[in-house]
């Protein structure tokens, strides 16, 4: 029977549970060393001099590391993610070196790195560690920093512009021309961090007598940092093994980011010849990983009088913070994203990306696909304002038909190709939402009947798409044991996402197996070597379909070893329940059993025949898959405060094939958590001087279990034509639209007759939320 729709139980989670699951920070090795840095205090300033030398005095202090030291391996970080090629397009890679040498472009930029016996000596020692700094005119605010006499967060370069894309169909000019209606609007969506509950963290040990050197890394793609780091520090790939154990959340800036740390600490531990250890702290955390999320976006929709879109227009500016080694991921995600689940007849979309004096942005959970999301979304609820029509109507009158798929955006992805739409039916997904929020019976009884109580109550839908699955490629090995149990081996790494339970099921579903008696390995570059990582909502629709094109292969190759075994047709036989039987007889042979026959330790084997019961295969789509859906919400806001109580929470979701409804169900719950952080609690805020203030947990506030509902999650299904299993991702979806699902039913619970009120920014908070109200 199969075992795909079924809500299963997670294979790693008793290991977890029980507190015997390993992760980085857990790696202890004799004659450990660890690192701690000096980090820049400054968001904009130039290194006249540093002294050491009461650093390397301390007592238990090893070694102080500055630029200096590094001598040929002090260069800038790869470009990660070339931009794809746009026509027309400007860009200029500035990516980060290890340690500051010249000149300090945000605050927590490492400049030396202390070795000591202990994390508290080499923080003692850092504080040792003399600077003198010329302090000089940070920039944060976008359009400050494309003024003409901005300070240059790169002296290089003659102006803070990071890239120009501007991409286009249709003329938008006629389609305004004609249109009855033209709205235009600012919108913006402010910073934010990504707050895993586990931080980076990365241990490195050089065996002399192997010859080998192994890190532990909270990485997300550990294939692509063995790849970098064995050819930075002049090894070869066999040389090197990266290990990616369990880790405490990823969410993107744990992807194939190359930090300083992650350059460093390997290269201390091969020339101290000891091993090496350094955890990021909280505070660390807040200037030293990535952000995400600054965008301002000045945008218009043109419409008819029926409500049906003619065009859109957006120009809009990208915080890329002081480096770019991400390429334009985010802004092109955005640029992309904003066309939606539809018809969009003429598009005009520009964007710039500004260097700024802040800390890198690269991908974070959604990864611009909200802001695109944010931007069309409140189009569309003031264009079904301004036209007096019901916002879920004006949406259905604008979808793409089910019949128009593939649907080509004519633009081009951050995956190099063009934007095209595999498959979808956005229709029942709306309706779905629409049932199961009560929307009708809220509009026409409960919202009148609140008001008349006094209360504001207030209800949000909005739709979404989410690419997913991109290339390039993913492996997969399986193969049968001795034993009779199962291995599957894989190179992405896995951070919470289910993956020893789906690719399990995705294995078992072939070999006629119980998924318990599948191992998944992952993120271990000795158990396979190839491989990109673990984002963009791309596990199961890359990995998972590498891990069923190999388990189709061991199947064939069980089946027609038994059929030698039995001397009998494959038609005849039955692969269930981790063993073959001639269908209708009790003539059966053990997995286990057969794994040792298609392995013969005597005799002579056919030529050209493959031993064991074993496949690797490769996957790689075409293009991506888009996922949809639509989320609703029904709000209360408290009149005196200004704080949002969510009273009720659908998701209607559709990524093709689901393989394991409960571990698409926490995804989706993750998802909408942190889309609620980043709608209402999480906002970085900055000085003048590009000072982060709310560097801490004490005054950077997540969303807490209060805070986040229960949700009621549907789901409908089209498959993706693009991979055999016909899955789409959803790692994403839930985070996606929550920005401009809250904007929407703030709006409706306070926005009255005589003064609506228009929210067009993110994230918010019960004090702008009044400012708002108030005019501001």
């Amino acid at each position: 029977m199969t075992s795909f729709g079924r809500p299963l139980t997670r294979n790693e989670d008793p290991r977890l549970l029980r507190g015997e699951a390993l992760f980085v920070d857990d790696v202890e090795l004799p004659g450990l060393l660890h690192a701690a840095f000096l980090r820049s205090p400054h968001a904009h300033a130039r290194l006249l001099a540093i002294d050491t030398a009461a650093a390397r005095a301390r007592p238990g202090v090893v070694a102080v590391v500055t630029a200096a030291d590094l001598g040929e391996y002090w260069q800038p970080g790869p470009l990660l993610v070339p931009p794809p090629p746009v026509p027309g397009m400007e860009f200029h890679q500035r990516c980060q070196v290890p340690l500051v040498r010249d000149k300090a472009r945000h605050v927590g930029e490492p400049v030396a790195m202390v070795l000591a016996e202990s994390r508290y000596l080499a923080e003692d020692a850092v504080a040792d560690i003399l600077v003198d700094w010329e302090s000089l005119p940070a920039v944060g605010d976008l359009e400050a920093a494309l003024a003409a006499d901005a300070p240059l967060v790169h002296d290089d370069l003659t102006s803070n512009v990071a890239a120009r894309v501007h991409q286009a169909r249709g003329d938008y000019a006629a389609a305004a021309r004609a249109a009855h209606l033209v709205l235009k609007r600012r919108f913006t969506y402010d910073r934010g961090a990504s707050i895993p509950m586990e931080t980076r963290g990365i241990v490195a040990d050089w065996d002399r007598r192997a010859d080998r050197l192994t890190v532990w890394d909270t990485t997300q793609a550990p294939v692509v940092i063995r790849n970098g780091l064995a050819a930075m520090l002049g090894l070869s790939e066999r040389q090197v093994r990266v290990v990616a154990p369990n880790i405490g959340g990823g969410f993107g800036p744990k992807m194939m980011m190359f930090y300083p740390e992650e350059v460093l600490v390997p290269w201390a531990a091969l020339r101290l010849g000891r091993p090496v250890k350094w955890i990021e702290d909280r505070l660390e955390h807040f200037f030293a990983t990535t952000h995400e999320r600054s965008q301002i976006h000045d945008a218009e929709i043109a419409l008819d009088a029926q409500g049906k879109i003619l065009g859109v227009r957006d120009v809009f500016l990208h915080d890329t913070g002081a480096y770019d080694p991400y390429g334009l991921t985010v802004p092109l995600n955005s640029q992309c994203t904003l066309l939606g689940c539809y018809v969009v007849p003429a598009y005009d979309s520009a964007f710039t990306a500004v260097f700024t004096n802040r800390t890198l942005v690269t991908p974070y959970r959604g990864a611009g696909r909200q802001h695109g999301v944010f931007v069309m979304e409140r189009l569309l609820d003031l264009a079904a304002r301004a036209l007096g029509i019901d916002r879920a109507e004006i949406r259905r009158r604008n979808f793409i038909p089910a019949d128009a798929f593939p649907f080509d955006q004519g633009v081009i992805y951050q995956d190099f190709s063009r934007l095209s739409y595999d498959s979808g039916d956005y229709e029942p997904i709306l309706d779905k939402a629409l049932a199961a929020i009560g929307y009708d019976d809220f509009l026409a009884r409960v919202q009148p009947t609140a008001r008349a109580e006094g209360r504001a109550l207030g209800i949000g839908l909005v739709c979404y798409v989410e690419g997913t699955g991109i290339g390039p490629y993913e492996g997969a090995r399986v193969q049968v044991q001795g034993s009779g149990k199962v291995s599957l081996a894989t190179g992405i790494g896995s951070q919470g996402q289910g993956h020893a339970t789906a690719f399990a099921q995705v294995v078992a579903e072939q070999i006629g197996v119980d998924i318990r008696d599948v191992e998944v390995v992952t993120g271990d570059t000795d158990q396979f070597q190839w491989g990109v990582g673990t984002f963009a909502s791309r596990g199961a629709v890359v990995a998972g379909s590498a891990a069923h094109e190999a388990a189709k292969v061991v199947r064939a190759k069980i089946l027609r070893t038994a059929a030698a075994h039995f001397e009998c047709a494959e038609a005849d036989l039955v692969l269930a329940d981790g063993a073959v039987t001639v269908a209708g007889t009790d003539r059966r042979i053990a997995l286990g059993a057969l794994a040792g026959l298609a392995n013969p330790m005597r005799g002579a084997v056919t030529p050209g025949t493959e031993p064991g019961l074993e496949a690797t295969r490769y996957f790689g789509p075409a293009s991506g898959a888009t996922a949809s859906g639509v989320h609703a919400m029904i709000l209360e806001i408290d009149r005196a405060t200004l704080r949002p109580t969510i009273l009720d929470y659908v998701v209607v979701h559709d990524c093709g094939t689901v393989i394991n409804p409960l571990i698409l169900a926490g995804q989706i719950h993750g998802g909408v958590a942190q889309g609620i952080g980043n709608a209402f609690f999480e906002k970085l805020a900055w000085d003048s001087e590009g000072q982060l203030l709310n560097a801490s947990l004490a005054d950077y506030l997540i969303p807490t279990a209060l805070d986040v509902p229960r949700m009621r999650l549907e789901h409908t299904v089209t498959p993706s034509p693009l991979n055999p299993l016909g899955v789409k991702g959803a790692g994403e979806a839930g985070a996606i639209p929550v920005g401009a699902l809250f904007a929407q039913a703030i709006e409706d619970a306070l926005g009255l007759p005589a003064r609506d009120i228009e929210i067009r920014e993110m994230p918010l908070s019960p004090s702008r939320l009044w400012e708002i109200t108030e005019g501001g």
